[in-house]
């Protein structure tokens, strides 16, 4: 059971022009399942995305990356369509992984009319075994046929592994007289700690972006979202996030510089946390959201440090599971996060409006109980200060329960 996390509404979904989507059952890896999904661009549109730091990269994030790489050396060329298979994540798969992503390329382009360079691949799922690529070859004649702008919530649905509901949102924005339509999904429920989990992320917007500010745009976007959730920390073999910038409006933007940028930019960051935190609340086995923000450092690297440390740490997580406030466990996870001169006695620690540790020590108004009480709740802010400067970082995670282990023991099965 998701935490706090309605099902979307179909109906809120707003198309994108310039997109469609189209699904089907391939059977992947099980029978009777939407685990197949082609989204088809617009001519117009550009394309951008981050990827896996994983040096172990799946085949399809090659693919992907080499494709847009020649996009960036082409003045004519446009990515024309995704493909997005479940059930598999064709990494440590060797050459015969990247044949077979190549191939799944080449058969949806076959049916759209373009080049299989046009088309970028993505698939999640199990590590180390071969994509069935025929069953997927076979599969795409029905997605194609079913493409429409209005299929964001079966889309959200045929890129899920153990999610427990599909991930989507819409939101429009007014810049510079102009409507902006945007909506995006996203999967991932383990293996999450992206860092460019098993994530995925897509987002569409129909304003005009070149490729130039879309590829800052989706780093920016990135960092500020899906670079700031974790479940496990671990980092996926597959994690891809990507803006679809259509251009079938009338805004153009081609400075990263301009007014239209920061706006257009502020709304795809604020779609893209709603998305990444989506993930977080259906982590595996979850009953708790938490935002951990760490305070007056003296860079975002460091407070990143530490809140991760914090959000990764099995000791934190269990006790939050637990309601158990343990918060000692939170001052260890500070002390390790590498920060070599640390002063701990400038650290104050805060759980939601309860002061629990003022100058690296126990406050001595501190009571357990107040602990407790926030420590029941479902969504729970952790803040740490640490008297170094004036940045700060903010990471959202969740506890860590005995479903979890059940979740993956069982996973394959």
């Amino acid at each position: 059971m998701a935490v706090n996390l309605p099902l979307p509404v179909a109906a809120s979904l707003k198309p994108v022009n310039g997109i469609e989507l189209g699904f089907a059952e391939a059977g992947v890896r099980k029978a009777n399942r939407k685990d197949l999904l082609v989204m088809k661009l617009a001519p117009s549109a550009t394309v951008s995305g981050v990827f896996t730091t994983n040096r172990f990269c799946a085949a399809p994030v090659q693919v992907c990356k080499a494709h847009l790489e020649d996009l960036h050396l082409s003045d004519s060329a446009s990515i024309r369509a995704l493909v997005v298979n479940t059930g598999n994540a064709n990494a440590g798969t060797g050459e015969a992984g990247l044949i077979a992503a190549n191939a799944t390329c080449t058969a949806l382009a076959e049916l759209l009319g373009c080049d299989g360079s046009q088309v970028l691949p993505f698939s999640t799922g199990v590590i180390l075994e071969p994509l069935p690529v025929d069953r997927i070859k076979a599969g795409l004649p029905a997605a194609v046929a079913n493409l429409k702008a209005d299929n964001w919530y079966a889309a959200a649905e045929a890129i899920m592994t153990t999610d427990t509901q599909p991930k989507a949102a819409s939101a429009t924005v007014v810049i510079d007289g102009h409507t902006i339509t945007m909506t995006g999904i996203s999967k991932g429920a383990g293996m999450i700690r992206p860092n460019m989990a098993t994530m995925l992320g897509f987002l569409a917007c129909d304003a005009k972006v070149s490729q130039r500010v879309l590829d800052h745009l989706v780093k920016e976007a990135a960092d500020h979202s899906f670079n700031c959730i974790t479940i496990d920390g671990d980092t996926s073999t597959n994690d891809s996030f990507i803006v679809i910038a259509t251009g079938t409006s009338g805004l153009e933007v081609t400075s990263v510089e301009s007014p239209e940028y920061e706006a257009l930019s502020k709304a795809v960051t604020a779609l893209a946390q709603n998305l990444s935190q989506q993930i977080i609340r259906d982590g595996e086995g979850a009953t708790k959201f938490i935002t951990v923000t760490v305070e007056e450092g003296a860079s975002s690297e460091e407070c990143r440090k530490v809140a991760y440390a914090i959000a990764h740490s099995p000791l934190v997580k269990t006790a939050f599971f637990a309601s158990d406030p343990n918060l000692g466990r939170i001052l260890c996870a500070v002390g390790y996060a590498g920060i070599s001169d640390l002063d701990v006695t400038k650290i104050n620690l805060y759980l939601d409006d309860v002061w629990v540790a003022k100058q690296g020590g126990r406050h001595p108004d501190y009571r357990e109980e107040d602990g407790q009480r926030v420590m029941k709740q479902s969504e729970i802010t952790v803040k740490v200060k640490l008297g170094r400067g004036g940045v700060a970082a903010t990471v959202w995670t969740c506890d860590l329960s005995h479903d979890y282990v059940s979740i993956n023991a069982d996973y394959r099965s």
